[in-house]
């Protein structure tokens, strides 16, 4: 009996570990900044729809008037799902989740799409684009249909963002909170290597499926240490209750060992750059709103935090705010990153097809070898 002797150095979760070079995205965590091929955050997030943004992440450009309206006139044709979709969801126990039926219904779509098994470039970006259309109506769907209430279909005179809204509420948002959604849909379309779009890429190094690749981005997006932090950030404020609560929480938490949900980051060392953004409009849907206690909240917790442990809100921490004003469940909170986050995975797919080698990493074995076999008859 022995074991295997090696002195290989080992990057648990790959952190720090560079896989591949991509022209997708780029973060300098240490100095807070993130761009979308090229282009800065801010600007991007100031001046663009989801809908440009996501052509620029697909096609390595911003697109001109011909080419934004050709795309969204694309994108607002292909959001209808087939009725047999409709109808199993209608079949989904009332415990599952936003998430587990999202993952359930862009697995069965490959079904209805006859080009679901392609797996060439052209392919990938075609059966990509329908996915980024129909994420919002199963999320929409499925949560009006888990309530008893009747669906609402899309409305082709909406942009993807108010459309979304309208298929959630039966109403036409107004046009901050329309902007409100669709800016966060931006600032979470993309970031780099994290845990789900690496995960689509491995599926897609495989030369499996975009709605493959697609299911398995949304599985891993699941996971509260991926997509779920907005959703525990709203129950920590409503926890917190007032902002002349929050030294005392943060106290308690920190004695414990415990986690403030929507603080630090992976990447980022200093003030995430899509929370900046974010932060500005969750200050102005709070003045329109007229309740300012989540973001008093908010502003407390940054003194405090920044000086317990020199940590900076992420982007999660204001995100919770905007869905709070938009009168979004908690609970389908990991569902809208998952809409907005599919832009992203389509042009890593697209990126890996491209120059694609199979995604095989090593591990180091730490187990024994040669241990002698015993027969059946003699084990104990």
């Amino acid at each position: 009996m022995s074991k295997v002797d090696s002195n290989a150095d080992v990057k648990r979760g790959l952190e720090g570990v560079i896989v591949a070079e991509s022209r997708v995205c780029y973060i300098d965590g240490i100095k807070g900044r993130l761009y979308y091929r090229g282009y800065g955050i801010g600007d991007i997030a100031k001046n663009c729809s989801f809908e440009e943004a996501a052509y620029l992440l697909l096609y390595s450009k911003l697109p001109n008037r011909r080419a934004l309206h050709s795309f969204s006139v694309e994108l607002r044709r292909r959001r209808n799902l087939p009725q047999r979709i409709v109808e199993m969801m209608r079949t989904f126990s009332k415990s599952m989740t936003s998430m587990e039926a999202l993952r359930t219904a862009v697995s069965a779509l490959a079904a209805d799409d006859p080009d679901a098994r392609k797996v060439s470039l052209e392919d990938h970006l075609n059966n990509g684009i329908s996915l980024i259309a129909k994420m919002p109506t199963i999320v929409a769907y499925y949560y009006r249909i888990n309530r008893g209430e009747e669906v609402v279909k899309p409305d082709p005179e909406l942009g993807h963002a108010a459309n979304f809204l309208y298929m959630m509420t039966g109403r036409v948002p107004d046009k901050t909170s329309a902007r409100g959604m669709d800016m966060d849909m931006v600032l979470h379309a993309e970031h780099g290597f994290n845990a789900s779009s690496f995960a689509v890429r491995v599926t897609v190094s495989t030369l499996s499926d975009m709605h493959s690749a697609f299911t398995t981005g949304v599985g891993t997006l699941k996971g509260p240490l991926h997509g779920g932090a907005a959703e525990e950030v709203m129950r920590m404020l409503e926890e917190i209750g007032y902002a002349k609560n929050v030294d005392k929480y943060v106290q308690k938490i920190l004695a414990g060992h415990g986690r403030v949900m929507g603080y630090g980051h992976r990447i980022y060392k200093t003030y995430d750059p899509r929370a900046r953004v974010l932060k500005k409009m969750a200050e102005e849907m709070s003045k329109e709103k007229e309740n300012m206690r989540w973001f008093e909240i908010g502003e407390r917790l940054e003194v405090v935090m920044e000086r317990e442990k020199g940590l900076y809100p992420n982007v999660d921490f204001y995100s919770a705010m905007v869905y709070h004003h938009l009168a979004l469940p908690i609970d389908i909170n990991p569902s809208l990153f998952a809409i907005a986050r599919s832009a992203g995975w389509v042009a890593h797919a697209a990126e890996q097809y491209g120059d694609n080698k199979l995604i095989r990493p090593l591990d180091r074995y730490v187990g024994e070898i040669d241990l002698e076999f015993i027969p059946l008859n003699k084990r104990k």
